[in-house]
């Protein structure tokens, strides 16, 4: 997508012979140098590889199954030979790179309460630099703590629950169950209390890791609704007591326990190594559609989804860097920082709050997790890069005319040389290297997924990052493995071919008008199979029709979701079954294909639509972004407070009538967008319960918090 250009032709043309000139005297030599490498290499140019086959039809049905080019006669199932378990994955990679950083956390140098000018108090924090664990000091910590709590009386095969932020210690407690195979029950750290019951009782777990903030405000209120918990192990290192709690209960620090597990007769004791079929995680879901479900991931699911993930990135080494922030409890998380240890890179941890120099948390004029890392890669949900991308549009309408120019000119520019493959050192270094500087500087790849990619974000981070996106598509049942698009193909709106580890059907949904057989690209729900498919649903039987095993012995997994593959393999999702709705007239309206088009709007920082088949329209519930509805209000003379302005009926139907235009150039069906819409003053997060910790529409709960505005737009009261 282009930006708009109202430019005097003659600037037109000395910027572009600025740029051609220097392009030529100082890149041409290693440009040539570049080419001749891959020319003798039998790559070809990234253009010329884009434009390559990457899956195909292994029965020549348009049906599939499609299977990667590398994988069209055997999908792929392991990194390395006999590396068959995650600890062994985790032992390999220590043997190979002992003395590397593994996992780095900043130490907090200050820390104090701001007061807004509204009275509101935020906590702010001054941050140092990463603090590391080197790979055989992560290995010794993690079996310390395995034995540890073997003997607390943590069994093999018996459940154990971890509640805990994204930090180092997720990720040594984690390993440390790997290697006593003790099954991992992962919750959100957002979960509400009845949520965190409901998995805690049904793996029956006597044992839970959490962090003490965690303890202190969600679960020490629901202890005496798990009868079975014995053990609380706080990964904190203070305080070191903890009185008041049920009796029956004990309260551990985690390097109490690592002290324990040091012991003579508790080394002694030997551990019982997991077998590649043996439960390695049971992963709750968000709840985004209902009560979380338990998934049951062995550690053959978990190797093989991170196998066809690391083939996707290109130069994968222990020179890189990645920043941890996303929930671990998210499987798109997991899977890329096991991806990272398994390939020797280090990992430097962060949170959504501490993430840039503007966030949060961080104090003005100190610097936020991607200034001090610099991270050579990242993953990210799109609601995140949807901010930063409309955070840098909002900057780059506040400067100045020339310089306004100058940023439309570089990045309409790239646009042009990126689709033919070029690159472009001096608008790089010139106009986007603060933009850059945003995540640090030096990111390579970015890796996408947990829900669709707006075209026009993926592009501006293309351009303005100056590095591939990584679109993926997977579900929690598929180890978040499914397809990665290659780093060379700057298409949008597409999520690349299948994985080397996963193949993928397309299964007619007659209600919904999708066919195998449909022109130009065949359509239908996406059926993805391979050995990264997971066990099923812990105790829900009813739940696990959506799994099924071919007569060749794999699995599938039928995902709900619509799709279309295009003719080079590539896979595009264009729909949702349960996100499709009938209205009263027969129509049918895709809400996620409307909420996605909608929020690429400058006024929109969330939407949610709604529709039901007693009615004829679309209504909309909608957070809009501060600053261009503040604008609005006084263009139209409308005052009040935040809350006021939310609550009026005239911004409201100016807001509409914003919204109304952004979905005719978008070229959605008049029966398609909203025709009323409700503004809510407050964002949603996954704290309020309205969204899940990848940002994705809780409906149900979103429905139910605004079920009188419903009725309202709908005509009731």
């Amino acid at each position: 997508m282009k930006l708009k250009e109202d430019l005097n032709p003659v600037l037109l043309l000395l910027f572009q012979v600025t740029v051609w000139l220097y392009s030529v005297l100082a890149f041409l030599p290693s440009y040539l140098f570049s080419s001749v490498s891959e020319s003798d290499a039998g790559l070809g140019s990234e253009q010329e590889r884009a434009q390559r086959l990457k899956a195909q039809s292994v029965t020549g049905r348009p049906a599939g199954p499609y299977r990667a080019m590398g994988a069209t006669k055997r999908l792929v199932s392991s990194l390395h030979p006999g590396v068959d378990t995650l600890d062994k994955v985790f032992e390999d990679a220590s043997r190979r790179f002992p003395d590397r950083d593994c996992l780095g956390t900043r130490e907090v140098v200050m820390e104090e309460d701001e007061r807004q000018s509204n009275g509101k108090v935020f906590k702010k924090v001054i941050l140092g630099q990463y603090r590391w664990l080197s790979y055989a000091e992560t290995h010794k910590a993690a079996a310390r703590f395995g034995s540890g709590l073997a003997a607390l009386g943590q069994r093999a095969h018996n459940n154990i629950a971890i509640f805990c932020e994204t930090r180092a210690e997720w990720v040594i407690a984690a390993q440390a169950c790997f290697m006593q195979n003790f099954p991992l029950v992962t919750l959100y750290s957002t979960l509400g209390g009845p949520a965190i019951t409901h998995g805690l009782n049904e793996t029956e777990v006597s044992h839970i890791i959490t962090s003490r903030e965690l303890l202190e405000t969600r679960l020490k209120f629901i202890l005496l609704e798990v009868p079975r918990l014995q053990h609380i192990i706080v990964v904190d290192d203070t305080p070191t007591k903890w009185p008041g709690y049920p009796r029956g209960i004990s309260v551990h620090n985690m390097a109490t326990v690592q002290e324990l597990g040091t012991k003579p007769e508790n080394v002694s004791r030997g551990r019982k190594q997991p077998m590649p079929s043996d439960i390695a995680v049971i992963m709750y879901t968000s709840g985004s559609t209902g009560v979380p479900k338990g998934v049951m991931i062995s550690h053959s699911n978990i190797i093989a989804g991170i196998t066809g993930m690391a083939e996707r990135i290109p130069n994968l080494g222990e020179n890189d860097t990645y920043i941890g922030y996303l929930p671990l409890a998210h499987v798109l998380e997991l899977s890329a920082e096991l991806v990272c240890v398994a390939h020797g890179c280090r990992i430097g941890y962060s949170s959504p709050q501490t993430l840039a120099d503007q966030s949060t948390k961080i104090k003005k004029g100190s610097k936020g997790d991607t200034s001090v890392l610099q991270p050579t890669l990242m993953a990210a949900v799109p609601e995140i890069m949807d901010r930063i991308y409309k955070n840098v549009m909002t900057k780059v309408e506040e400067m100045s005319s020339a310089q306004r120019t100058l940023f439309t000119l570089a990045y309409n520019y790239k646009l042009e040389q990126l689709s033919q493959g070029r690159s472009t050192p001096l608008c790089d270094n010139l106009v986007f290297k603060k933009v850059r500087s945003l995540l640090g500087g030096k990111t390579r790849v970015l890796l996408s997924g947990g829900a669709p990619l707006s075209a026009a974000t993926q592009r501006f981070m293309n351009v303005c990052f100056c590095c591939p996106v990584g679109q993926g598509y997977g579900l929690t049942e598929t180890c978040g493995a499914g397809t990665i698009s290659e780093m060379w193909d700057y298409s949008t709106g597409r999520v690349g071919g299948p994985l080397v580890c996963s193949e993928i059907k397309l299964k007619d949904w007659v209600e919904g008008g999708y066919h195998s057989t449909d022109t130009p690209n065949p359509q239908g729900e996406i059926l993805i199979g391979g050995p990264n498919v997971t066990m099923g649903y812990y105790k829900n039987e009813a739940k696990n029709q959506d799994f099924f095993v071919d007569d060749n012995g794999q699995r599938w997994f039928c995902t709900g979701d619509i799709g279309e593959v295009h003719p080079d393999g590539c896979l595009k999702i264009i729909d949702r079954k349960k996100d499709l709705v009938k209205l009263q007239a027969g129509e049918y309206v895709s809400l996620g294909k409307v909420e996605a088009m909608l929020k690429n709007c400058p006024l929109i920082d969330n939407i949610c639509a709604y529709a039901n088949s007693e009615e004829m329209y679309v209504i909309g519930f909608v957070v809009p972004n501060q600053k261009h509805l503040l604008s609005l209000a006084e263009q139209y003379c409308i005052r009040g407070s935040w809350e006021e302005l939310c609550n009026n009926a005239a911004m409201e139907g100016v807001v509409l009538q914003v919204i109304t235009e952004a979905a005719l150039s978008a070229q959605l069906e008049r029966f398609e967008i909203p025709r009323k819409i409700r503004l809510s003053p407050d964002p949603w997060t996954p704290e309020t319960g309205l969204v899940t910790d990848a940002f994705k529409l809780k409906r149900q709960q979103l429905k139910s918090k605004y079920q009188d505005d419903i009725e309202r737009m709908y005509g009731g009261k």
